[in-house]
């Protein structure tokens, strides 16, 4: 699903983050729960809500600090992590709540199309064809 995914972009304008990546997600929750209610239970049990977040709801990880795990308490940093953030626990919540079944990445490089070419990926992709260094 697509979301806000520009971290400079969250700085100057932190409220289409909030409306997309919360209000988003919790219109996503809705109609995913309703569906999920009028399905067979064979059919329930094999349906899953797949949440894709990002290691920045975790914050900055330092040279000497241990990598972040499922267990590291989210502090994130900007208007994007925070509304990510505030995601994550609206679907776990949706899990806890409704039952629904519920399946969260919190992936460090998302990749698909229409992806900003300054990001990592498309980044190594352009420099590779382009003979230019890697980053």
């Amino acid at each position: 699903f697509a979301a806000e995914s520009h971290v400079d972009r969250s700085i100057l304008g932190p409220g289409e983050f909030i409306n997309t990546n919360i209000n988003g997600t919790f219109s996503l929750l809705e109609a995913a729960r309703a569906y999920w209610s009028g399905l067979p239970e064979d059919e329930k049990a094999a349906f899953r809500f797949l949440h894709v977040s990002t290691d920045e709801v975790y914050g900055t990880l330092g040279p000497d600090d241990a990598p972040f795990s499922e267990t590291t308490a989210f502090a994130p940093n900007s208007p994007y992590s925070a509304s990510k953030a505030a995601s994550d626990h609206l679907v776990r919540s949706y899990f806890h709540t409704y039952g629904l079944p519920v399946l969260t990445t919190n992936c460090s490089n998302n990749y698909g199309p229409y992806h900003f070419p300054e990001k990592l990926i498309p980044l190594i992709i352009a420099n590779a064809q382009a003979g230019k260094p890697l980053p």
